[in-house]
């Protein structure tokens, strides 16, 4: 078994690098104490959504946060799970949803069902009693399920039936995961009676709030990495079901999908957790302090400052573009090149051509264009163009009293040593 990971700031670079995760939210302490690695965002955009979590609804709503791919969306979804506030109004359910389905292969069936089996699971693995009457309903659901699905695998999942709800429950969660061919039979199962599921969940949330006194509040992070195509078809084509559970829910979704003219039921609902703003629109020169303030916090809590000269720690925090995973990316990579004992100016520089290369590899002579147009006016032009350059980080964007763009600052470099391409004749 893995040892819990320790908080602590970093004296020498083999510990920096345990410390500079790219991917590894910061959940708070197992004690309830806040992470010592959090830093506090210049924004208000979390306190935003708790506020509106907490407020009177006739209807538990549906709430839909945003944001580039490592702003910190896990992390704040951590802290609201955990806040004593939402605590005290709310039962939270908190999951992402690449540890129980596969992200490459979801569909709006899967998440409707994790969504009952987390509520469900969750609340069983924290003590919670369901009445009987709820547990002889879920039985039954889950032995007509089985036995659908029994018939049309060959027998594949007999030894199911019977077995102990939780247990089973537990099993048919691990094959929406695991095994393609049985996931596509308990989707079509699900197809055949989706009222029945979406059922099964507002009875569970119910007798939680009968039991609790508060309502379930559910959680469901990552679901912002899905291949747009995917998010398209959860988010638009079948957003009506995805509002039907009788419970409050945060959906993560990706920030290229706040700007597709089809999505249009979450106006209202949705919140975007922007980058950390490094210069105002139009200034790239204008340093913004507080910006810069923020990213240096998260540096040194987690390694000590003499690690890193004042010059690659700038450079390190200007190429990052105000996005927290890309900053512990390029720290990392610096961390991998360095031989000495501190990360240097030529350190970060190594990390940066790296990061470019990426790039290099994967824009085509139409994004790189439309990264110029990008570069010079600042401004979101050609929306659904801009998608897998927003899903890519190749555009960021940042909010202060406008919404704004800005290419990712390692591609300035490479826009610049390639020739600016003719337009396409029209045949």
């Amino acid at each position: 078994m893995d040892e819990p990971f320790e908080y602590i700031v970093a004296q020498d670079l083999d510990h920096a690098w345990l410390n500079f995760e790219p991917d590894a939210p910061l959940p708070p302490l197992p004690d309830g104490r806040p992470n010592p690695f959090y830093v506090t965002r210049p924004d208000d955009v979390m306190a935003w959504l708790k506020k509106a979590i907490l407020l009177p609804y006739r209807q538990l709503p549906k709430h839909f946060l945003s944001g580039h791919r490592g702003c910190g969306k896990s992390t704040e979804l951590y802290r609201l799970a955990a806040d004593p506030e939402v605590q005290h109004k709310f039962w939270p359910v908190h999951f992402s949803i690449r540890e129980h389905a596969d992200i490459d292969d979801l569909d709006y069936k899967d998440v409707l069902l994790l969504i009952g089996l987390q509520l469900f699971q969750q609340y069983q693995a924290k003590g919670g009693k369901l009445p009987k009457d709820l547990l002889e309903e879920l039985e039954s659901w889950q032995g007509e399920f089985v036995v659908h699905i029994t018939s049309l695998q060959s027998g594949r999942m007999e030894g199911e039936v019977g077995a102990k709800l939780s247990a089973g429950l537990a099993e048919i969660s691990s094959k929406i995961k695991l095994e393609p061919k049985t996931r596509h039979e308990i989707r079509r199962e699900i197809e055949r009676n989706i009222t029945g599921l979406i059922a099964i969940i507002n009875n569970i949330a119910a007798a939680i709030q009968a039991r609790e006194k508060k309502a379930p509040l559910v959680l469901i992070d990552d679901l912002d990495k899905l291949d747009l195509k995917i998010a398209h078809e959860i988010f638009s084509e079948r957003l009506e079901l995805m509002l039907r559970p009788n419970c409050s829910v945060v959906y993560t979704v990706s920030s290229p999908l706040f700007y597709d003219s089809r999505i249009t039921g979450i106006g209202g609902k949705a919140h975007f957790l922007p980058n950390i703003k490094l210069h105002e629109q139009g200034k790239r020169q204008a340093r913004y302090p507080q910006g810069y303030y923020t990213l240096a916090q998260f540096v040194h809590q987690r390694m000590a400052p003499e690690l890193i000269n004042e010059q690659a720690l700038e450079l390190a925090m200007t190429m990052s573009g105000g996005v927290f995973r890309e900053l512990a990316r390029l720290l990392r990579h610096s961390i991998l090149l360095s031989n000495r004992s501190i990360i240097s100016e030529a350190d970060v520089k190594g990390a940066v051509a790296e990061l470019r290369s990426t790039y290099w590899r994967i824009l085509t002579t139409e994004q790189r264009a439309l990264l110029r147009t990008v570069r010079q006016h600042n401004q979101m032009l050609d929306r659904d163009d801009l998608a897998p350059l927003l899903q890519s980080l190749a555009v960021l964007e940042y909010r202060n009293d406008v919404i704004w763009c800005d290419i990712h600052p390692v591609l300035h470099e490479l826009l610049d040593s390639l020739p600016e391409e003719p337009p396409t004749a029209t045949p």
